[in-house]
């Protein structure tokens, strides 16, 4: 215990201030006003309207495997211009091209950036907005995993992976989300948060990511109640294990066939099984979804 000089003056806490929440009214002036209600004569406009993705979004890791299926996904349901944040945007040059040619109309870039670098993700930040002008959609999925006996792990393992899955992805809804503001539309805000947030993961140790994932959960939950007013929605989803890069190699053979075996569905799951998730949450159809996880794991979930 410290002593009484590092204690807190007495006077100064029972006058202290403490802000209060503003939570919006939902009238037609608000930035939450519900949204015209009718059925579309033509099905196909009707089907179109309904996942609409409108304006432009940052994507964080959105070079890798998850993230460029999720980028490909948005455009396809209408996103004009994509902001791809990654620390090696070149390790997947070729696919980002393809995507440009395949999407000419759209405006796709990348930026090499650190999600733990606060400076800097602000200024990845604005440039995003004076290159396409606004950041409507944001979604987080970078992110680093450790697989390690809990008494074996360095804390500086820990503070890493925390820094990097939990604060980063603070740092990046924070700088859209003043963006946002800023510009006066709203938003929508999704972090990948994991299974790991919800279940303890069998057979590895990987307590670091566990905990990382599980405070993503409380963050997008805090961000509703405090950003709704602002027109931002902020949300999350739970993949469960995927069929990645990160989940290859003759090393983690009897992983894979544990979790295959205790998932009801018998397998992992594949990449273009989570675009469904996001694309929902940034479109039309997720206008009234605030603070909600949806998982996408197979079931496995369930036990």
């Amino acid at each position: 215990m410290g002593s009484l000089s590092e204690l807190p003056d007495r006077d100064a806490l029972i006058k202290r201030a403490v802000p209060s929440m503003v939570l919006s009214d939902g009238s037609p002036s608000s930035k939450t006003p519900a949204p015209a209600t009718q059925i579309e004569s033509d099905a196909t406009v009707g089907a179109q309207k309904r996942f609409s993705v409108t304006g432009n979004a940052v994507v964080t890791g959105g070079a890798g495997v998850l993230g460029l299926h999720a980028c490909d996904a948005l455009l396809e349901h209408g996103l004009q211009g994509l902001m791809i944040f990654d620390v090696n945007p070149d390790n997947s040059k070729q696919e980002i091209a393809g995507m440009q040619t395949k999407f000419p109309a759209a405006q796709i870039h990348t930026r090499k950036v650190d999600v733990t670098a606060e400076e800097a993700v602000k200024e990845a930040m604005e440039e995003t907005v004076s290159v396409l002008g606004s950041i409507d959609t944001l979604v987080c999925f970078v992110g680093m995993v450790g697989c390690i006996e809990t008494l074996e792990m360095p804390v500086s393992q820990w503070r890493k992976i925390l820094d990097i899955n939990t604060t980063g992805s603070f740092i990046c809804a924070q700088a859209a989300a003043r963006e946002m503001v800023k510009h006066g539309n709203g938003g929508s805000i999704t972090f990948v948060a994991s299974i790991s947030a919800h279940r303890v993961n069998y057979p590895q140790p990987q307590v670091a990511y566990n905990v990382s994932k599980s405070a993503l959960l409380m963050l997008k939950s805090c961000l509703a109640a405090e950003w709704a007013r602002f027109g931002i929605r902020t949300n999350s989803v739970s993949p469960g294990y995927m069929d990645t890069i990160l989940n290859e190699g003759d090393g983690i053979a009897t992983h894979r066939k544990i979790w295959a075996e205790r998932n009801p569905s018998g397998r992992m799951g594949s990449p273009s099984e989570l675009t469904g998730a996001i694309v929902l949450l940034s479109s039309t159809a997720g206008t009234y979804m605030n603070g909600t996880d949806i998982v996408v794991d197979g079931g496995a979930i369930v036990f």
